[in-house]
């Protein structure tokens, strides 16, 4: 058997005759493309990135340019379109490079013709690193967020409520060092001391910079989980992410409510799982209308009647899982691969922006008719 195998292996496989070069095989490719259903030409259509241009320049253009001489800066909102597609096709800074390289859609989504524009995967690093440190994911995100307003999309028709876990790389210290930790001490671990050789210093240094001291661990259901949670409000109707929030994994889900409801949420119904059961009084004080799925108890489970009220009412809550599905599944977006809350903070912003562009295309194509309500409720 292994030896007829091992003989059908080395058979020669003969392929069909290649075809001559054609000089229009790129364009012949973006058609073909664009008949299946290119996902990044269909954003393009609708979302001008052109909109971020100045956010980005304040952001990222701060140098004085003191001559024309030297090789231009790449375009800023070419970078952002470059972490927009890393983001949501889950890549690391190496495979972005590595893919836009490859992939034509990529390329004409950037308008990337040669492999000389492509940005290096350390270029790539160093803007993202930048965009995080000082909130201007989160000036994206409401730029854009005031974009879909402009359209009519916040419906005042309620609102949900919910948190996901994220992931952080776990933490290999001792009792001692998570104690300090824990009480809030971690910025003096692995510091420098008198006495210190050059070579001591930099390996704490190093060791210094590889420790998450903001990350959490929790237990829900069993299960372990060490790093943070995303918080979320999104619209009833349009399944748009109105504000989000991030904390380390032990924060319970029921004490981030307030920081998430905004004025013009006042009077409105507020859906939430059995999770802010107990915190009806925290939602009436902020102006909402709690609807709470309720919580069974040992020996006093829930009665048909609850369970049949629960039904009704996860029917509308269970709306937010769409978007945590959405983010967990198709962009990777469980977990994230850098240090500290700060870089956390921006990458729920990034994750929440990239959302929410792919989700006003979605609406844009499959329910037009909630696109036509929100332009006549501003129109009119």
């Amino acid at each position: 058997m292994w030896y007829k195998l091992a003989q059908s292996m080395k058979k020669t496989t003969v392929y069909r005759r290649p075809m001559g070069e054609n000089l229009f095989e790129e364009e012949f490719t973006v058609e073909a493309l664009s008949h299946m259903g290119n996902p990044l030409e269909r954003l393009s259509r609708r979302v001008d990135f052109e909109m971020f241009r100045p956010i980005l320049e304040d952001a990222l253009l701060t140098k004085e340019v003191k001559s024309a001489a030297g090789r231009k800066p790449i375009d800023v909102v070419l970078m952002f379109k470059v972490i927009f597609l890393q983001r949501y096709y889950g890549l690391g800074d190496h495979q972005i490079q590595y893919q836009i390289i490859d992939r034509t859609s990529f390329r004409q989504f950037l308008g990337i013709h040669t492999v000389a524009e492509v940005p290096d995967e350390k270029t790539v690093w160093a803007c993202k690193n930048r965009l995080s440190q000082d909130g201007t994911f989160d000036r994206l995100f409401d730029k854009f967020r005031s974009y879909l307003d402009s359209l009519g999309l916040s419906f005042n028709e309620g609102k949900i409520i919910d948190a996901t876990f994220v992931e952080a790389p776990r933490q290999r210290n001792t009792r001692e060092e998570n104690k300090q930790i824990k009480e809030g001490n971690g910025k003096a671990l692995w510091q420098p001391e008198d006495g210190d050789s050059e070579k001591e210093k930099e390996r704490k240094a190093h060791k210094r910079a590889h420790k998450d001291i903001d990350a959490r661990w929790t237990k829900k259901r069993g299960e372990n989980h060490y790093g943070y949670k995303d918080y979320v409000k999104a619209d009833k109707k349009t399944k748009l992410i109105e504000k989000y929030h991030t904390t380390d994994a032990s924060v319970h889900d029921s004490n981030v409510i307030a920081p998430l409801i905004e004025e013009k949420d006042k009077g409105q119904d507020l859906w939430l799982d059995a999770g802010y059961v107990g915190k009806e009084d925290v939602v009436t004080e902020c102006g909402m209308i709690p609807i709470i799925c309720e919580k069974g108890y040992k020996n006093h489970p829930l009665t048909d009647e609850q369970k049949k009220c629960n039904r009704e009412k996860s029917h509308t809550r269970c709306l937010v899982e769409h978007i945590f599905g959405f983010v967990e599944g198709a962009m990777n977006g469980s977990f994230v691969r850098s240090i500290g809350i700060i870089r956390a903070k921006a990458s729920t912003a990034l994750n929440c922006l990239v959302y929410n562009i792919f989700r006003y295309e979605q609406l844009c194509r499959c329910q037009p008719a909630i696109i036509e309500k929100g332009l006549a409720s501003v129109q009119g």
